[in-house]
Formats: structure tokens, sequence, C-alpha cells
């Protein structure tokens, strides 16, 4: 009896976008409870400035938005907020509950593709979606399930898809910079291992930090349609837009080398500091005072409706954004013909082609997590346009490239322009690259 009604609260939860199960729901809520500070305060100045309408901080996270009156009173609004969302989980675990034996609408008849969710015994099995558990992954996470359901009704059944949270080994180091924990596989390992023994069916991934080789037995053959790929500025007071405006010596967060390099070469008096973390802590420490700017992905800011944040954002000139970034991924088994069926109708070709010119841009690089690298392929008017670029750390050198061609040929338009750039730079400067410790690499940065 008691795995009946297990069963049936997950399922209802799962109706109405909760995560996979009554528990781990009222888990996240919890920790975003007794670990998230309610912290409004940058984009309520910036929304006051911009005039746009406000925004919950943790927009993505939060069931919550806190008005005017609410903000004055931090301490109290902590406490209160607190108790409200711990209640507020409390009550929706006994709404839950009680809907769980509530009278149901009766099921109209779906597509015999439906059948791929029966299992012998009746009882349907869910299409299960990897995920870190970051706001902005989960709000990606959710994305995937409304587009499949959008183009599968039959996904739209109690218990048809299944939200799978799972903690990577870049969610929980966060006093280190990733080329000092080793690379971009941080955000992917856990999800892969799951992938592989069959605890996942799809993982959804931000295209940026998807290692260029992919485990053997998987494939990522799917993306969706790609966000704006620049990137936001955000400054503390809201009124420098550009980089070179910053004064001389101001302290910019990032854990991004390839920003890094680039705010260098722009004004070598500025310092860059190691900035880890989800968005919202990110900014907070913004709030906080630790540094006097940062940049993040202007797509991730738009997919959690926090667009308005953002001080500026910028163009190609400024900044080149990273390989596949503003990209969705998702990734299966090779051998997984459900999987593929339903991820093949949700992919955008026009995304997919730009990311594979990227990806293979890097591939020919052979780059590793302590060269700065960027690139960048769009569509124009029927053709690729490409641009590149690698970088000393401290932005003392610069290597950029730029090709155009056929949308056919983009793979190898990207392998070309990756090989001309090591050409370039000669293997002098891959070589240094390899042998500098990451102490050596910050070192560079900071000094």
């Amino acid at each position: 009896m008691q795995r009946v009604i297990y069963r049936t609260l997950r399922a209802r939860f799962q109706r109405y976008g909760f995560i996979s199960s009554p528990w781990s729901t009222l888990r996240a809520l919890f920790q975003t409870t007794y670990f998230s500070p309610p912290r409004v305060t940058h984009c309520e100045r910036h929304q006051q400035q911009t005039k746009t309408k406000p925004r919950s901080w943790f927009n993505s996270a939060h069931f919550i938005n806190f008005n005017s009156e609410q903000r004055q009173s931090p301490t109290k609004l902590s406490i209160s907020v607190k108790t409200m969302k711990f209640s507020s989980a409390i009550s929706l675990l006994m709404v839950g509950a009680a809907a769980a034996f509530a009278p149901t609408s009766v099921s109209h008849a779906r597509t015999s593709s439906s059948v791929l969710f029966m299992a012998e015994n009746g009882e349907i099995t869910p299409l299960r979606i990897g995920t870190r558990g970051s706001p902005l992954a989960l709000a990606q996470a959710y994305e995937t399930r409304r587009r499949l359901i959008e183009n599968f009704p039959e996904l739209e059944e109690d218990g048809a898809i299944e939200i799978c949270v799972m903690k990577t080994q870049g969610d929980m180091i966060l006093d280190k910079s990733l080329m000092e924990l080793g690379g971009k596989g941080l955000f992917t390992k856990e999800l892969d291992t799951a992938l592989l023994g069959n605890e996942v069916d799809i993982c959804v991934h931000s295209m940026k930090d998807v290692p260029t080789w992919l485990p053997d037995g998987t494939v990522l053959p799917c993306n969706l349609p790609r966000e704006d790929t620049n990137d936001a500025f955000i400054t503390a007071n809201g009124e420098i837009k550009k980089i070179a405006d910053l004064p001389d010596g101001s302290v910019i967060g990032t854990a991004s080398l390839r920003r890094q390099a680039q705010i260098l070469a722009q004004n070598p008096t500025l310092k860059c500091v190691n900035f880890r973390g989800n968005v919202q802590t990110r900014l907070r420490k913004l709030d906080d005072g630790v540094v006097d700017a940062t940049l993040l992905a202007i797509a991730g800011l738009k997919r959690m409706e926090m667009q308005d944040c953002a001080t500026a954002v910028l163009d190609w000139d400024e900044m080149l954004p990273a390989v596949a970034q503003g990209a969705i991924g998702i990734q299966c088994r090779d051998d997984d013909e459900r999987s593929l069926k339903y991820i093949a109708a949700l992919n955008c070709m026009d995304t997919h082609v730009c990311v594979n010119c990227e990806r293979a841009f890097l591939e020919a690089l052979d780059g590793n997590c302590k060269t700065p690298i960027a690139g960048q392929a769009r569509i124009v008017d029927g053709k690729i346009v490409f641009r590149g670029l690698i970088a000393m750390p401290d932005g003392s050198e610069k290597y950029t490239t730029e090709a155009t061609g056929a949308i056919e040929d983009a793979v190898e338009i990207g392998r070309k322009a990756g090989e001309e750039l090591k050409a370039q730079a000669g293997e002098k400067f891959f070589q240094m690259m390899v042998e500098m410790s990451p102490q050596q690499v910050l070192g560079q940065i900071t000094k």
C-alpha cells in the first residue's frame, strides 16, 4: 500500500512540474530556504534604474516574490521567508497527498508510441531526464520536458517524464578554479556515469560544459534552439557599460580564463579573481562588494528570466564567447532507440551545425583547461561565419581567425580554423600552456 501511495504522489508531483518525488521536492525547498539567502538588492536596484518589471532574485528556485516593504528589513525577512517556505513545503506535501486520491479525468486515447512506456505489469516506464541541480540546469531540464510534451502528447501522462537531479564534482567544490580541478568534465562525469548505468535515459547539458570527446556508448545528437550567445557585463552600480571604462585596478570576478585573457588584453591593470557558484551566488557576491564587476552568459540569465540584471551585453569585438555558449545539448545512449526518437524531434539544425563547427575548432586545437579559447559560429545569408581566438592567460598574446563557407562544410571550417591558429601561435605557445601549473597561470592573471 505504501508503494502505491508513493508512486501516486510522485506522479502527481511530476504532473505539476515538481522534482521527481515528494521527498526530493521537500528537500529542494528546504535547501533553497536554509542555504540560499533571499537577496534581491542588485536586480531590484538595476530594475529601478531601467524601470522594468521587478523579478524575484531566485526566480527559478523560489516560489515567493519579495515586496519593497519586506526588503527594508533583511533580518526579519530572512526569518519570515524561511518559515513561510518551510510551511509551504509541508502544505504542498499535504495537498499532494490529498490530490493523489482525488478523481482524475478519463485519459483520452494516445498514439501507439505510448506503448513504449508500458512495462509488462502495465506500469508506466518514465523517460528519465538527468540534470544538475542548479537553478539554471533545472530551468534547462524543464524546458526540455516542455518541448518533449509539445511534440509527443503521450508524455503528458502522469509519470511519463521524471527529472533526476544529480550533484557533480564541479558543483560541490567551489573554492578552486576549474583549471585547478581538472577542466570541463567536472560538470558531466556523474551524469555520464548515470547514463551508462541506465539510471537515466537522457542528460541535459549546457554545451559549453561538455568535453570535446564523449564517453563510448553515448551520443549527443540534439541541440535545442540557441539563445543569445554573448556575455553579459554586470557592474555593482549599473553605470559602467564597458570593460574599457572600468577604473584602473578594478576587481572583476570570473572563473573563465577566456574572459580573463580578453579583459586583461584591454586593460592589464584590472585584477581578475576566481568567482564560482551559481548565478545567484555570484550576483550576491557582487552586491556584497567582493568585486566591482562580473561577466555571465546572457543566455543563462534569460533562461531564468533574470536578464534585467545585466548592465550591458558585450558584442564579439569586446568579448568573444566560449565554444558552444548559449546552446543546450541532449545526450543519450547510442543504442537507446526510444530516447533517440524523442530527442531527434527537438533538434534545431542551425544550432547543431554551428555547435559542431565550434567543437571541431576546439578539437583541432586540442586545448586544455589552461588555454583561453573562444570560438563562435553563426549562419548569415545561408553561409556559416566563424570567428576564433586563443590567448595567453595574462592577455599579453592573442591570436584570431575568421572564416566563411558553406553550411555543409561547417565541421571542416571549424577544423581548419583551429589548425590555422595552431600554426599562428606555434608549438612553443601550446607547450608553455601544457607545462604551466595552475598556480603559475593564476599568478600571471592576478599579478
